[in-house]
């Protein structure tokens, strides 16, 4: 059973990455006369699945969900050129909310268009349609959503870049040992490591990920 589940979220993250790789890719293209690619590419890479897993828990499909994070990122960077973002008027992190509600209420209202010229019917109970959740004017629904999977991406962007600037071989340890939470006793023996080297790594990149953790929180906040 737990060999059938870690297959599907192997296939699960190979079906991700793919995609991910081919929206990057694409987004990099339309970005391509600015100077500030990198900036962008960046960007894309700390906030796209967080945008994609609200997207697909407010009701989107998965290349609806894509299209979605693509057409949010766009938006943003052609904003942040005319410099309508006032840091003054709220958070970074309740800024980019509205912005992914509103490209993901465009691919609802794409859906029901593609689905009305197809001559299906939309469904038009207000009570359940995904759509008016996400349009709810209090915002409760994906106001706790975004919450959960705020906190969840900070931790998971702050952990990628953690893996870019410590050895393979002392992350290897960090992840089995504090993310993964094996006893120290089997992370010695599975990486053949000593456990001094166990201590060290909880140590040294869990020191690093602190720090990356508070950048992350000084970009919200700073916007």
């Amino acid at each position: 059973m737990s060999g059938d589940k870690e297959d599907k979220d192997a296939e699960r993250d190979e079906v991700l990455s793919q995609a991910y790789a081919k929206t990057r890719k694409s987004l990099i293209a339309r970005l391509e006369n600015w100077e500030d690619q990198r900036t962008w590419d960046e960007f894309y890479q700390t906030y796209w699945r967080l945008i994609y897993s609200v997207a697909i828990k407010a009701g989107l499909r998965q290349d609806e969900a894509f299209d979605c994070v693509q057409e949010t990122i766009l938006t943003i960077a052609k904003q942040s050129k005319r410099k309508l973002y006032d840091p003054a008027q709220g958070s970074f992190k309740t800024w980019l909310m509205n912005m992914t509600r509103w490209r993901i209420n465009d691919q609802f209202r794409k859906r029901k268009k593609d689905t009305a010229m197809a001559g299906g019917e939309w469904e038009n109970d207000r009570k359940t349609s995904a759509i008016d959740r996400v349009e709810d004017p209090a915002g409760e629904v994906l106001d706790r959503l975004w919450d959960i999977e705020w906190r969840k991406n900070v931790a998971d962007a702050a952990l990628a870049r953690v893996k870019a600037l410590v050895s393979p071989k002392q992350y290897q340890i960090f992840d089995c040992y504090v993310i993964k939470q094996w006893d120290a006793s089997k992370v010695q023996k599975k990486l053949n490591v000593s456990m001094a080297q166990v201590y060290l790594a909880k140590h040294r990149v869990g020191s690093v990920l602190k720090r990356e953790l508070a950048k992350l929180e000084e970009e919200d906040h700073a916007g």
